[in-house]
């Protein structure tokens, strides 16, 4: 999201920098289509790093100001507790899920130092968007925001880069999904349906792109748990690939018969987005934000998460039927260009900056 924002808004004239916090080693600074990008050499020394890494995220800010007067200033949840007051610009939150949201609805409770900062941040915000109703009505009822304005922005998406591919055949039986392999994606329940579609589809297989994580309570591979877990009917049908970057995304979503996200909670999925706007049939979980993306039916099918039954039969109704694919295919990209397209959101996050900066010029 930061990305493709980014790099619209830049050239639409923009002035646009985008600074983070890193290792040491992986500090530095490139251009990237017009977007300054700052890596920051961040600390992680117990009981003083908040403090170190506050003062070089407010010297950093203080610089740029000097050089050229900062209109705005955003980040997600956490942002702004390392602002001071003194902060120069507009202190905007983009709500794309906070460490309250994640961890209360996946039924864990939040850690008390994270969700300190997180309130110590939205104290300091002056203006909040979200990039979903869900996120944004869950978070103001959890951090009791009372009836706080929020300014609904989805996720955009490059529709010229992410678009359909004709050119790319499609490989029957295949199903896709792309996310870190984390217990939060709803990968291992979409392994658990696996069985059941290898026995509808027999030449269903699935080809998992993501990064590894650390296994909850295990603290090993989160990838190789998953792969002895695996029933032996599905040993040969199951790939685990490589994290696929950006740049190669689109053909590897364009080779799919359907794309499944069965994620447990998402502020909102951009890989959804991204799936449809290359106009292939998606599968997407319905807890949190997945109807306000999907309508069931019409341009992807949802389902429940957490029950490898319901996900296999979505599954299966789409690879068993091509009429099926194709209408919820094309109807997705129509929704895509309708919802998510970068051309339009950036408009519309360009009239809410205006707002927030009130009498500033915002031609």
């Amino acid at each position: 999201m930061t990305q493709t924002l980014g790099r619209t808004l830049a050239g639409r004239g923009h002035t646009v920098t985008v600074i983070g916090l890193y290792p040491p080693a992986l500090a530095g600074e490139e251009a990237d289509h017009g977007v300054r990008v700052r890596r920051l050499a961040g600390t992680r020394l117990r009981g003083c790093g908040f403090l170190v890494n506050g003062a070089r995220l407010r010297r950093e800010l203080q610089c740029l100001a000097a050089a050229n007067a900062i209109s705005v200033v955003e980040g997600p949840e956490n942002a702004l507790a390392l602002m001071g007051p003194s902060t120069p610009g507009h202190k905007i939150i983009r709500l794309n899920g906070g460490h309250h949201f994640f961890s209360i609805t996946l039924g864990k409770r939040p850690r008390a130092w994270r969700a300190w900062l997180e309130k110590r941040s939205f104290a300091r915000a002056e203006h909040l968007c979200a990039v979903s109703r869900y996120v944004a009505t869950t978070t103001l009822e959890l951090l009791k925001l009372g009836d706080t304005p929020i300014e609904i922005l989805p996720n955009p998406v490059d529709t010229d880069f992410f678009r359909p591919m004709p050119e790319i055949p499609v490989v029957p039986g295949l199903i896709v999904f792309a996310g870190t392999l984390c217990e939060k994606k709803g990968i291992r329940q979409l392994l658990q349906a696996m069985p059941e579609i290898i026995a509808a589809v027999p030449n269903a297989h699935l080809a998992a792109y993501g990064r590894d994580s650390v296994g909850p309570g295990t603290g090993g591979s989160y990838r190789e748990s998953l792969q002895r877990e695996l029933k032996p009917v599905s040993r040969d049908s199951v790939k685990f690939m490589a994290h696929a970057n950006h740049a190669s995304l689109p053909s590897k979503l364009a080779q799919a018969q359907v794309l499944v996200y069965p994620s447990h909670m998402e502020a909102q999925g951009i890989v959804v987005l991204e799936g449809m706007a290359v106009g292939r049939p998606v599968v997407v979980s319905k807890t949190g934000p997945g109807p306000e993306a999907i309508e069931d039916g019409v341009c992807g099918l949802l389902c429940d998460p957490h029950d490898p039954h319901a996900i296999a039969e979505a599954v299966i109704r789409v690879l068993r039927d091509r009429a099926l694919a194709s209408r919820l295919g094309a109807a997705a990209r129509e929704r895509a260009l309708r919802d998510s397209a970068v051309d339009k959101l950036v408009v519309k996050n360009e009239e809410f900056y205006c707002r927030c900066l009130e009498g500033c010029a915002c031609d």
